[in-house]
């Protein structure tokens, strides 16, 4: 069984920083894209990262404009993870953020993604 599992959020002072950790089991995703998304309360889910398989654009990838410049993707292949770390937080980020895996290409569209985590919530306090 494929499982997704994020962890690292919790609650930040604005301009603080974070560091989301996703561990993916029951299969690795070396050739597809991995992600994230979040959802703020009330809102749809959002894209904010993607970042490609080996051999794929050698590693590249893609930042929502709103995570340009504060947030920062990468994964580990041999541990199968992905993490996003995310600076200079804002009340704005306030979400739950999802990771994602099994993007054929770099894309920030929800259906190319066929795996989800449960998410994990991230609050910033003003």
């Amino acid at each position: 069984q494929v499982q997704l599992a994020e962890s690292g959020g919790g609650l930040v002072q604005a301009g603080g920083s974070l560091r989301l950790s996703c561990a993916a089991s029951g299969r690795t995703f070396d050739n597809y894209s991995m992600g994230w998304f979040r959802q703020a309360p009330g809102k749809e889910h959002e894209f904010v990262a993607a970042i490609a398989g080996i051999g794929w654009s050698g590693g590249s990838t893609a930042y929502a404009d709103s995570a340009k410049g504060r947030f920062t993707i990468s994964r580990d292949f041999a541990k199968n993870t992905v993490s996003l770390q995310i600076d200079s937080l804002k009340p704005e980020d306030t979400a739950v953020y999802y990771c994602t895996a099994g993007g054929v290409v770099l894309t920030p569209i929800m259906d190319e993604y066929d795996y989800w985590g449960q998410g994990t919530q991230v609050t910033v306090s003003s």
